[in-house]
């Protein structure tokens, strides 16, 4: 096991140890190493990321980091957008059938992007608003509100209780 620090001149890297970054679908984690691999007889090197809610380690190929959607968390001044994004009313609610909406909602959870995260969570409470969800439609909903609730938890280094009041205020006692 190499660790950056040892490599450091001879990679650019984008994550350190100790950086807090997220992995689309899991959530916000911790850059524990970055250690080298033998992989079919070629050195690799990996961000090993400790997911913060599920304890889960993840492997992450250097190389890949950016195809697979690894990104930082976001900064302070991007939660206003987020929090636009939430409180947006004058957004068409897809009407599509509902397995077809979990599809494209799956997507862009698996984007990685906290926006679209946003996005999410306010298409489905609006639709809410008009009819019942499907148990489908309900978990993509509580994943999206984890995530998104997580990260910006860690962001602003506050509770996630603290957050979910904030969010709560927009969407009332349901949220």
């Amino acid at each position: 096991m190499v660790e950056a620090n040892h490599r450091k001149g001879v990679l650019n890297d984008m994550f350190q140890i100790g950086d807090k970054a997220v992995y689309p679908g899991h959530g916000v984690g911790v850059i524990e190493s970055i250690e080298t691999k033998q992989i079919s007889g070629r050195e690799l090197l990996f961000y090993m990321l400790k997911i913060v809610d599920s304890g889960m380690t993840i492997m992450i190929p250097h190389d890949n980091a950016n195809a697979v959607g690894l990104r930082c968390v976001i900064r302070k001044p991007e939660i206003t957008k987020v929090f636009q994004i939430l409180k947006a009313k004058d957004v068409e609610v897809d009407t599509q059938t509902w397995n077809r909406r979990y599809r494209e909602y799956m997507e862009k959870i698996n984007t990685g992007s906290i926006f679209e995260i946003a996005e999410v969570i306010r298409d489905l409470h609006l639709l809410k608003t008009e009819k019942e969800l499907s148990f489908g439609e309900r978990k993509i909903l509580d994943m999206a509100k984890g995530l998104l609730i997580k990260e910006l938890a860690i962001v602003r280094n506050v509770k996630e209780t603290d957050i979910q009041k904030e969010i709560r205020h927009i969407f009332g006692k349901e949220f």
